[in-house]
């Protein structure tokens, strides 16, 4: 398939009239706050390798030690158990296969379906070395279904891992009844949880819970790319997946993007300092607003409070997402359709199969994220660009009725 250059299409896509950016699971802007919360970590001070003792080395030890306990404080644990890597990805790898490094056996690992794939792959890829993988399926609103796990988890069960919050459809979870059941038919399994997409978001006490082992991004709270955490509860032992030397992370080696972690200490504050009903009612208002607006439209995941306050995901029959994603870019709204994962790729999210959703309801499937940024006023303009959109497509696409 012919796709023009990445400069011809930013030359052809001109300044739109408004811009509201709604990509955020993916990627997205930091705040000003944080920005200037970074910017003296490059060249003014902590500028040196947080292992070395001099004070530039100090000063950078001491942004790796108050990131730690700001995270901690958030979850309510000991900053000793917060270990940072470089990303999500990161530290989903390194919770899987760390972890089952260190338990030096073999057994069953049982995934959910609609996990995303830095946890799904990962574990697939233990098959080789002797585990068993099994894939919990889910609800058609992507709750995991606690009497399969309740069956599903024997002796031989080591490792049991389920998302707080879905990244593509938002749902939350229960996590913490999941737990119990788990740890009632085995206590020895190690239960990790994708917290990712939750963190910010939907209370999150990781020992309350009951979890072992939780993962966050920065990115996921506004804070920049480059900083993922992995919460360790005591007792549980990981092996680092990276060998190396001259680093302040026992699981982690290298030198740590101090200033990265500056401005996630920044997003952490800022993320905990603002409720968000608001952005509950943002969502509402955004998800009402196309599905009175646009015929023939699926919201995809759960409503209410068992729905992330910032997702909305929404499939558009009788038009291709791709399309629909260059067409609103166009017009100054940029969403994803599908998952980051497989965005350059025409297959359909594996979590819209999982859920139940044809190949046609997954393909036109749209992700928008919300943010405590945005205004009753951008979701109205999003609204009113979706409607035309979709109308335009529909007249011209092969899919459209008629």
């Amino acid at each position: 398939m012919f796709m023009p250059s990445v400069s011809a299409l930013l030359k052809a896509h001109g300044t739109p009239p408004k811009e509201v950016y709604l990509d955020h699971e993916n990627s997205g802007w930091v705040p000003p706050e944080v920005v200037e919360a970074m910017l003296p970590y490059f060249n003014e001070r902590g500028y040196g390798h947080p292992s070395i003792t001099n004070k530039p080395g100090w000063e950078a030890l001491e942004v790796v030690e108050s990131t730690a306990e700001t995270v901690a404080a958030t979850l309510s644990v000991d900053p000793s158990q917060i270990h940072f890597v470089h990303s999500g990805t990161e530290a989903n790898n390194l919770a899987i296969l760390g972890s089952m490094m260190a338990l030096k056996r073999k057994g069953k690992i049982i995934v959910s379906d609609i996990e995303h794939y830095s946890v799904l792959l990962p574990a697939l890829s233990l098959e080789d070395a002797g585990f068993r993988v099994v894939r919990a399926p889910v609800d058609e609103e992507g709750f995991v279904d606690i009497d399969v796990i309740r069956e599903l988890v024997d002796s031989e069960t080591v490792l049991v891992s389920v998302q707080a919050v879905n990244h593509e459809i938002g749902t939350v979870q229960r996590l913490k009844e999941i737990v119990e059941v788990v740890k009632d038919r085995n206590p020895d399994v190690i239960f990790h949880t994708d917290a990712c997409d939750a963190y910010g978001k939907v209370p999150l006490k990781a020992e309350e819970i009951g979890v072992d082992l939780m993962t966050l991004s920065s990115h996921k709270i506004l804070g920049p790319k480059g900083v993922g955490v992995l919460w360790v509860s005591e007792g549980v032992r990981v092996e680092p997946i990276l060998k190396g030397a001259l680093s302040s992370q026992s699981l982690w080696p290298g030198v740590e993007n101090v200033p990265a972690l500056a401005g996630f200490r920044k997003a952490v504050e800022l993320a905990f300092q603002d409720g968000l009903s608001r952005v509950s009612s943002l969502r509402d208002r955004l998800i009402n607003g196309i599905l009175d607006g646009v015929p023939d439209t699926q919201l995809n995941g759960p409503s209410g409070e068992m729905r992330a306050p910032d997702n909305v995901n929404i499939s558009f029959l009788h038009v291709e997402g791709e399309a629909l994603t260059v067409e609103l870019s166009l017009r100054g709204v940029y969403v994803s359709s599908g998952s980051a994962c497989t965005s350059r790729v025409l297959e359909p999210s594996h979590v819209m199969l999982a859920i139940g959703k044809d190949y046609e309801a997954a393909h036109g499937s749209l992700l928008f994220k919300l943010t405590r940024y945005h205004s009753e006023g951008d979701v109205d303009y999003v609204v009113d660009q979706v409607i035309e959109s979709v109308g335009r497509l529909r007249e011209i696409s092969p899919l459209g009725k008629g």
